[in-house]
């Protein structure tokens, strides 16, 4: 196959002045994407790199059209706005060429985690309560409070529409209204964007990875609100990988943040699988096929927990459409690693799940254990 791979490297952004530092963090390094083409020559096709900008000097729709593949390999972030995750899927529609992972409706709504939140609560899915914070002074919601109408603390101030943990640090956990205002003032103002707010889950910080598809009679019963009680067989649940929290340092504040995802990559300290019994792995894994098919999610995915410290109960935390696909460090790609598959394979398997939905392949794709062994 001729295969198009597109993203946003960081050093291809646009900057002005006055950005914040760790604006374009989730973009990515030209390593991965030389991993990534590598990765998919070594399944035998094609592949060539394009900057995902429609704009000149890059003009992707033009370049695109001229390529003509036979699938996009899709890894595009974007710039600006909103939705920014499903603009290039948008244009790839629009242009009617086939592309790896989720499409523009999941894409647009994962990256907005308030919305995220709404459709897991809709569907009886464990989330912390939250509340939205359009302005600084905004009035607190009756979720954030006890019966006695006093805030539960502590709560969790983060960015509605950010990822690699942008906007995560130490004071992202406060405990007092001054605190609270301070901290979500300060983030209207770096981000430009609404203010997440939801109770803090004190415990451990664990993550799912996910590649395949669901098939039909497990999409139809999470449509009709039934909870899962097995795994589809058409998707494999890669090892689950917990971050070490204790290893580091008391200023990282025991969450997974921004710095720990950039600047401290080279001593990731994780365990993968993580130290847990095989009723939570159960539980954790029924979970995250969950949260894959009410958001919409195609080909591969990476859904966030915490478990409760006190009871244990996992919550979820977000869900990632696009998770970082760096071979040296990103958390999929070593949650592959303990499974067994190489690089190689992982990359041949997300591909190969899109070729099967698209009707590319012989036959489609019903395992991708199988479909890489």
């Amino acid at each position: 196959m001729k295969i198009a791979v597109l993203a946003n490297l960081k050093k291809n952004a646009p900057t002005w002045e006055g950005i914040a530092e760790d604006h374009w963090d989730d973009l990515d390094s030209p390593k991965t994407i030389e991993a990534i083409m590598n990765a998919l020559r070594a399944n035998g096709h094609t592949a060539e790199f394009f900057e995902a900008q429609i704009t000149p000097p890059y003009s992707l729709i033009e370049k695109l059209t001229d390529y003509a593949p036979d699938l996009c390999f899709n890894i595009a972030e974007s710039h600006y706005g909103e939705s920014r995750e499903a603009q290039i899927p948008a244009v790839l529609d629009a242009l009617r060429m086939p592309y790896t992972g989720s499409q523009v409706l999941n894409l647009t709504l994962s990256l907005d985690k308030p919305m995220t939140k709404r459709i897991l609560h809709y569907h009886n899915l464990p989330t912390p309560e939250f509340q939205v914070f359009e302005k600084a002074d905004d009035p607190i919601d009756s979720d954030l409070l006890d019966e006695a109408g006093e805030l539960r603390f502590p709560l969790f101030v983060k960015p509605s529409r950010e990822g690699t943990s942008i906007g995560v640090d130490a004071r992202s956990i406060v405990h007092t209204v001054a605190e609270l205002y301070d901290v979500v003032a300060e983030q209207l103002q770096r981000y430009r964007q609404p203010i997440l707010v939801e109770h803090f889950i004190e415990g451990r910080e664990l993550t799912v990875g996910v590649v395949g598809n669901l098939g039909r009679t497990a999409a139809r019963r999470l449509n009709d609100r039934e909870a899962l009680d097995e795994l589809p067989a058409t998707m494999t649940f890669l090892p689950v990988l917990e971050i070490d929290l204790e290893a580091y340092d008391d200023s990282e504040a025991g969450i997974y943040t921004n710095r720990m995802k950039t600047d401290l990559v080279d001593e990731f300290y994780y365990h993968c699988p993580a130290l847990i019994d095989n009723a939570l792995v159960q539980q954790l894994n029924l979970l995250a096929a969950a949260v894959f098919r009410v958001t919409g999610c195609r080909d591969v995915a990476r859904v966030d927990f915490r478990l409760d410290k006190t009871t244990g109960s996992p919550y979820i935390l977000e869900v990632n459409p696009l998770p970082g696909l760096n071979p040296d460090y990103s958390d999929l790609c070593i949650q592959a690693n303990a499974a067994g598959w190489t690089y190689e394979q992982l990359i041949g398997a997300i591909t190969d799940q899109a070729l099967g939905r698209y009707s590319l392949l012989t036959e489609t794709v019903t395992n991708p254990g199988t479909a890489i062994g």
